[in-house]
């Protein structure tokens, strides 16, 4: 932690089932990636992104949400205030 600047900051925690189902599609995303196509960037972009899919899976936390949703990880509501 720099200058109280959290490396957690800004950053949705997922639940357990979102967790396991980022795991889930990520290693299977990746999986497909290993499969031999005549485009061999498609194989690397399959690869990365289901690599990084398991990876924010397993550390728990999305950028992802974070942007849609807040930090704290509860969608917006609006409201009638008048």
């Amino acid at each position: 932690m720099a200058n109280g600047i959290s490396d957690q900051h800004g950053r949705a925690e997922l639940s357990a089932a979102e967790r396991a189902a980022y795991i889930i599609a990520g290693l299977a995303l990746a999986a497909a990636g290993v499969k031999p196509r005549p485009n061999p960037l498609l194989n690397v972009v399959a690869l990365a992104g289901g690599s990084y899919l398991a990876w924010r899976g397993y550390m728990g936390t999305c950028p992802v949400k974070a942007a849609l949703y807040g930090a704290t990880g509860s969608a917006g509501r609006i409201t009638d205030e008048s």
